[in-house]
């Protein structure tokens, strides 16, 4: 994912801006810098400090980078109070930024009110209050943040996850050698094992893109299946591309998402897709106008393929609506405007 998460600093630099990544890793990020031609990576490059005490003194460690910068930015929630102690030591705004909210996703994991869930509740309403900006993907983000943090809500702002249209495109041709593409971790959240359970009893070649923590059990559970289905494990951003174009449909069936890059990507490349109509998802898609949404379940799922293998024309059309609502709303090119104009009044404060 390297180069996708990047890419929106590269043009950044690319229009004056002036980037250093501070990181919370070892020498190792250092290999990052042949990579990143213009842009200052800082890490922690003393083997023998350890971490805890590294973020600590990460202030004073980096103090002559942070007294010169004009703006702290966050990339998400987790480390941002690090950010946010470095940027009131300096005396520098902040601008927060974050992908998905930190507090849902592990409410959802762990419980309501679970450490971890109070902790990431905790550090979003000190942070979000404190931040001269807070830039979030989604409206259900900010009005998230509008209704349990009052103090950020007149700061929020909405700038959506982005995709590199140029190379997210359809590929005129192409031959379409799996009926179903998949992209995501393999975790519990994404619900993959609902989806190979709808597609299993009809025969459809399936390509699994991702890794985690469940793909032995879910190679083991769907063994009869696996002439049907290549797990092809983690591939590139650049390369992904070539595999979205040899689907015929993607399919995302996760209990939750925060604005999710993967299908977005697939949307931009002219797919037909399908998501769950759960949070996040179903922000993106437009039922029957931008893509499908479905219910978590298999029955569901599965109802949901055979509608739309059943109707090639009603296929392209969404798709080509996909295509033509990512090009209006999530290239890179609007949201480096969009982030151009938020740096500017964050500097201007």
């Amino acid at each position: 994912m390297f180069d996708r998460e990047v890419a929106l600093y590269q043009r950044l630099r690319e229009r004056g801006v002036q980037v250093t990544f501070v990181t919370y890793g070892d020498r190792r990020d250092l290999k990052y810098t042949e990579r990143l031609p213009g842009i200052n990576v800082l890490c922690n490059r003393w083997k023998k400090l350890p971490h805890p005490v590294y973020e600590r003194l990460l202030p004073l460690i980096h103090a002559p980078f942070l007294r010169r910068c004009d703006i702290v930015k966050t990339n998400q929630t987790p480390g941002s109070e690090v950010a946010l102690r470095s940027a009131r030591f300096w005396g520098k705004p902040l601008l927060a930024r974050c992908g998905y909210m930190w507090s849902e996703f592990a409410a959802r994991d762990q419980g309501v009110d679970s450490a971890a869930a109070r902790h990431a509740r905790h550090i979003e309403s000190k942070v979000f209050s404190a931040a001269a900006k807070v830039a979030v993907t989604t409206p259900t983000m900010a009005a998230d943040i509008a209704q349990r943090v009052p103090a950020a809500a007149a700061k929020t702002t909405v700038i959506p996850n982005y995709v590199e249209t140029d190379r997210f495109c359809p590929a005129a041709g192409q031959t379409r050698d799996f009926d179903i593409i998949f992209v995501g971790r393999l975790a519990p959240q994404k619900n993959l094992s609902s989806l190979l359970e709808a597609v299993a009893p009809l025969g459809l070649r399936v390509l699994v893109v991702g890794d985690g923590k469940l793909r032995d059990e879910l190679q083991q559970r769907f063994a009869r299946a696996n002439n049907q289905i290549e797990w092809l494990g983690n591939v590139s951003n650049a390369d992904l591309p070539i595999y979205l174009n040899r689907a015929r449909m993607f399919v995302l069936p996760s209990h939750y998402e925060g604005h999710p890059k993967a299908l977005i990507e697939a949307m931009a490349c002219g797919l037909p897709v399908i998501g769950a109509d759960s949070p996040g998802i179903s922000e993106l898609i437009r039922h029957r106008e931008t893509g499908w949404l479905c219910g978590t379940d298999a029955s569901s799922i599965r109802a949901a393929v055979q509608q739309l293998l059943a109707e090639p024309e009603l296929c392209a059309k969404l798709g080509s609506n996909a295509h033509r609502y990512v090009l209006e709303h999530f290239s890179l090119d609007r949201i480096v405007e969009m982030e151009v104009a938020v740096l500017e009044e964050v500097t201007l404060q």
